[in-house]
């Protein structure tokens, strides 16, 4: 392989490896906020040891969560300097403010509510958390706005052989970015509660502190289903900005081939990009493909025909993609849908199927997330800033594919190590008792 594709893989390997991490601290902490509002509020000690239940399975997260974040800038440097002498003072930009604003704030506050425990006050200690949970998403959009900006370059001319910005306002206002990271945040808040209520799910049937953890169960339900709905309106967006802005990744995750208008929607197919045509294509929902991508009925949608072969992405990877990630969204809906009801008519302890069907479904949200951003990142190729400059002229000119190989070994390795050591403290804190948590942090907080 070239130093481009092992370059590629080796930032796919590190990204894929950070956004384990990324999404359940998007959603845990505000579920943790609102259990400490709860305890506030109520006094109820019983929201305090959910607090702190949670809080431990969340600083475990976002500690190692922060370590695979650092080496993914350093890739620019290294692998993709061509690319960050290109576009380095726009895509610069975001990055920037996000590490100066957004991650010293979650970074200060995690600190105070860490150590701030009976220092300050309880309320003041909540707004902690709630700072922190606030900081997190805002970390996210910045980073976004940037990946918007790869997906969807405005607000910049080319001069002196590089892309320069000449409107800041677009770039923050770009369509792309925003419909982007709505669709990430919320997918991220149904891992964050996913989570919860498959370790909730594996107490009550431990019969392990069952009040406190069908709580959890409940809160998290609900969570998650608002979260679904969320997912399914925000993808729904966000796919008309991908059909209108990026055409070649909405034909190629639809194996869309030949333009029409009026376009129908095959419920079967099967990709076959060498012969460019579907091996299988079979009972069409007439014009469904065109209102998908423009909520027109006769709208014109491009097919990947019309686009050079060096300008398509990989079609099988990006359409498989896509349609897992579909098919879990409403596994996702219809699960928080029956979490939410059998919570509210307090019949989880009787339907042990469904707790154990919970427990097991853990693994899912997390191989939605990164099926994802498979859909997101390998339907932008070949291009690293679409229409702008190739992945190809991205890369570091001196670099060699062997150091390339040493490098992503080395990375991989590590980060399997983290990913074991996460496993480890996860599953070992997650499987403990609320109270020995409890007993533990109060030793902590008084050494």
């Amino acid at each position: 392989m070239d130093v481009v594709m092992l370059s590629r893989i080796q930032f796919a390997v590190t990204a894929a490896f950070h956004f384990i991490f990324v999404p359940l601290t998007l959603g845990l902490s505000w579920l943790i906020a609102y259990m400490e509002w709860k305890y506030v509020k109520t006094g109820d000690e019983m929201y305090l040891k959910m607090t702190k239940f949670w809080g431990k399975l969340f600083l475990i997260n976002f500690a190692l969560g922060v370590v695979t974040g650092i080496t993914m800038e350093f890739q620019f440097g290294m692998n993709w300097a061509e690319y960050s002498k290109y576009v380095g003072d726009i895509f610069g930009a975001p990055l920037a403010i996000e590490a100066t604003l957004a991650f010293f704030l979650e970074s200060t506050f995690i600190g105070v509510w860490i150590f701030g425990w009976n220092r300050i006050s309880k309320k003041l200690h909540a707004l902690s958390i709630t700072i922190v949970a606030f900081a997190t998403n805002l970390s996210a959009l910045w980073i976004l706005l940037a990946n918007g900006w790869m997906q969807n370059p405005v607000g910049y001319v080319l001069r002196n052989g590089r892309a320069e910005m000449v409107d800041f306002w677009a770039l923050l206002t770009n369509p792309y970015g925003w419909t982007k990271f709505f669709h990430t945040l919320t997918s991220s808040y149904i891992l964050g509660a996913f989570f919860v209520m498959a370790i909730a799910a594996y107490h009550i049937m431990k019969k392990s502190n069952v009040t406190l953890f069908k709580a959890s169960f409940r809160y998290a339900a609900v969570f998650a289903l608002a979260s679904s709905l969320l997912v399914l309106a925000s993808g729904d967006f966000h796919g008309i900005e991908v059909a209108k802005v990026q055409p070649t990744k909405f034909a190629a995750m639809e194996s869309h081939w030949e333009t029409k208008r009026g376009a129908g929607y095959p419920l079967l197919v099967i990709p076959d990009p060498e012969n460019e045509r579907n091996a299988v294509e079979a009972v069409v929902i007439p014009k469904m493909l065109s209102m998908l991508a423009f909520h027109n009925p006769d709208a014109e949608v491009k097919g990947l025909k019309d686009f050079r072969k060096e300008d398509r992405p990989p079609v099988t990877i990006t359409f498989l993609s896509f349609r897992l990630m579909v098919a879990m969204g409403m596994f996702f809906i219809l699960a928080s849908l029956v979490a939410v009801y059998l919570s509210i008519k307090d019949r989880l302890e009787t339907n042990q199927w469904f707790l154990r069907l919970m427990l097991y479904a853990l693994p899912i949200p997390y191989i939605g997330v990164q099926v994802g951003w498979i859909v997101a990142e390998v339907g932008r190729q070949p291009w690293a800033v679409y229409g702008v400059l190739r992945t190809a002229d991205g890369v570091s000119k001196s670099v060699e594919p062997i150091q390339v190989i040493v490098s992503l070994i080395g990375f991989t390795l590590l980060y399997g190590t983290l990913a074991i050591v996460d496993f480890y403290l996860l599953k070992k804190y997650a499987t403990s008792d609320p109270d020995d948590n409890l007993k533990e942090i109060v030793r902590m907080t008084r050494a």
